[in-house]
């Protein structure tokens, strides 16, 4: 209802008795100036002109705001001494301060007290609304950015004191949305947070007669007056066909006389037992509801079982066909393994694999104990008698394997899991899950951990995600000489024997001619992903992801064996050769290492002694070290 049809009621009214102060209100008196509103609509967007009214902009310059659709929107001047300022909601809701707002809770976009006030990215504040519809901030003019609500500002608002609504009346300039305290409405001020709570209960709230919609509007204080000499009273059986009308008089006497006052009991009975049924029926509507889905989802399920049992049986079938085959397989393997057995039985009775030695059993001589984490990667320096190892624990030890076989030095500097070491002459370099290789100063080598490293020619090469790089390492800095692409995946293996790079991928073996850096050969294997590669006199040996050692012959680069026993991924490969025979070592998932004798391709031996996943292998004067899971480093000689 607008102030000017409650000003028409309060003409008629007698005086008002003094109301109960409540908590968070104030009983203030009216002033003499005119307090002036604006308009704040839900779809403003352009920037507002200057104008010396506006509360919010420093020297008396303030914004004009134009809504969509050519509406245009003006601030009203008000005189700068005036005691508060009026913001008409999108629903014309009047907003009267009793005191005039702090410049630093308006808003400089449109010019009023924060609605909704939060941080943007500039760090400035605006209301919510504003902030969302416009795209720049006008003190930086950066972009605007809602970032978090700013729950300090809204709190300062909530205390600002206002004028009840329904103690503010339109002001006499006629321009909508100017309001001024009215002198005959509600006289207290209350604190903006508390308003709902005020108005809700305010005597001077504008209310309707229960009786009748057509009789005059009243405040909440005159209601009771006016029910005592309303003309439209009903008679409490109207709903069962009385029609009587009347005031309060009338209505007593009438009751008295009323067919329906005697059936009020069983009319009421009869009332409560029609809401029970109703509240039954609609129980029972939804439990019919409710079994209604349930019956639909059993249905779904039903159907679902039906497709699933099928598709297992289908399955079924197709493993019983497969299981078959298999064992068929399986048979055949048998035989051949039998032929095999006997035809090595044979051998060895003719003396062709000669006299058994005991001097070729290797055994474990000692345990290098020191390293926090798993042990990754070794590499030894043979004109020193020294030992690397990098471990998980971010560190590289140096092991003397002459005389004290302890731990000499322990070096840091990696921010990450050591993966890899090489030497080239005196040099040590090391490459790191950091994504850097360190000799003497650390540089960033890759986008991805380095995985493995090796040098010659004067050149350093490492393996990482899809590449190797090639550093020139003469002179004492380590320069990019060129990357090699074209790889399928994690480069994890790279070994340089004579004028060849050979780097294992995913199911790929690449050789790459070091002269010219080119790749001149591809092999193809199975297996998964190669972890290892060694290359003798005359095989290239690769161990993979999925338990199998691959053989092919160096000359003609065709596959000759498969070499089977790990149960677990070959993580490592080293060769020991004397003029007698070949020997290749690996190291696997499986916690063991397999001896392989390369003149006839069989394992002569396995080495179980660590108590986790052995990861590195090296070769130093017929030794072999291992590393392990378990932190350790074991010495193994004949």
């Amino acid at each position: 209802m607008g102030p000017a049809h409650t000003n028409s009621i309060a003409g008629r009214l007698p005086p008002l008795a003094p109301l109960p102060i409540r908590h968070g209100m104030r009983r203030t008196a009216c002033p003499p100036s005119t307090l002036l509103a604006a308009l704040t609509q839900p779809s403003l967007s352009a920037p507002c002109t200057p104008s010396p009214a506006c509360p919010c902009a420093p020297r008396s310059r303030c914004l004009r705001r134009k809504r969509s659709r050519s509406l245009v929107l003006s601030w009203v001047s008000v005189p700068v001494n005036s005691p508060g300022r009026v913001n008409v909601q999108a629903a014309w809701e009047p907003l009267v301060f009793a005191e005039q707002p702090s410049v630093k809770l308006c808003c400089q976009l449109c010019c009023s007290v924060f609605k909704d006030p939060v941080i943007t990215t500039c760090g400035h504040t605006f209301c919510r609304r504003c902030a969302l519809k416009s795209e720049k901030c006008p003190v930086d003019n950066a972009k605007l950015t809602v970032v978090v609500n700013n729950i300090a500002v809204a709190e300062q608002i909530g205390e600002l004191f206002i004028h009840c609504r329904h103690g503010c009346r339109a002001a006499g300039t006629g321009k909508p949305g100017v309001f001024e305290v009215d002198p005959r409405g509600c006289p207290f001020t209350i604190k903006l947070s508390a308003r709902k709570d005020h108005e809700s209960s305010c005597d001077y709230r504008p209310v309707r007669c229960p009786n009748n919609p057509s009789c005059p509007p009243l405040l909440k204080m005159n209601l009771e007056a006016h029910l005592k000499e309303c003309e439209h009273i009903k008679c409490p059986h109207s709903k069962y066909g009385c029609t009587f009308i009347g005031n309060q008089d009338t209505y007593e006497t009438h009751l008295e006389t009323c067919r329906f006052e005697g059936l009020k009991e069983f009319l009421q009975q009869t009332d409560d037992r029609f809401h029970e049924m109703h509240v039954a029926l609609a129980q029972k509507d939804q439990e019919i509801a409710f079994l209604r889905s349930m019956l639909g989802k059993l249905s779904e399920k039903i159907d679902q079982l039906e497709k699933s049992l099928e598709l297992k049986f289908d399955v079924l079938d197709e493993n019983q066909s497969k299981l078959s085959e298999d064992l068929m397989e399986f048979r055949r393997d048998a035989s051949m393994l039998n032929d095999e057995l006997s035809h090595i039985n044979a051998r060895l009775n003719m003396g062709i694999l000669g006299s058994y030695d005991p001097q070729q059993i290797f055994k474990c001589k000692g345990t290098f104990v020191g390293h926090q984490g798993p042990v990754w990667c070794l590499c030894v320096y043979s004109m020193g008698d020294l030992l690397f190892s990098g471990s998980s624990d971010k560190t590289i030890k140096v092991w003397d394997t002459c005389t004290t076989y302890k731990c000499q030095k322990t070096l840091e500097g990696h921010d990450g899991i050591v993966l890899a070491l090489c030497i080239q002459g005196c040099k040590l370099y090391s490459g790191s899950a950091d994504c850097t290789i360190i000799k003497v100063n650390t540089i960033r080598a890759h986008d991805n951990p380095v995985c493995t490293l090796v040098s010659s020619h004067n050149m350093l090469f490492s393996g990482s995600l899809k590449a190797i790089k090639v550093w020139d390492i003469v002179g004492t800095e380590l320069k990019l000489k060129k990357e090699l692409t074209g790889l399928n995946h994690w480069v994890r293996a790279l070994v340089a024997a004579q004028s060849y790079l050979y780097s294992g991928s995913y199911q790929t073996i690449k050789i790459w001619d070091i002269r010219t850096l080119d790749c001149i050969h591809v092999l193809q294997t199975s297996g998964g992903s190669v972890y290892s590669i060694a290359v003798t006199n005359h095989h290239i040996v690769c161990g993979t992801y999925e338990n199998l050692i691959h053989v092919w012959d160096i000359e003609s680069k065709e596959q000759v064996r498969t070499l089977t026993g790990h149960v677990g991924t070959v993580y490592a490969l080293a060769v020991i050769s004397t003029p007698d025979q070949t020997k290749v070592f690996s190291a696997s998932y499986d916690r063991s290492l397999r001896v392989w004798s390369m003149d006839n391709m069989i394992c002569t031996q396995t080495l179980l002694r660590h108590q986790g996943s052995v990861t590195a292998l090296a070769v130093s004067r017929g030794r072999l070290f291992s590393g392990a899971v378990d932190s350790t480093v074991k010495v193994w000689t004949c």
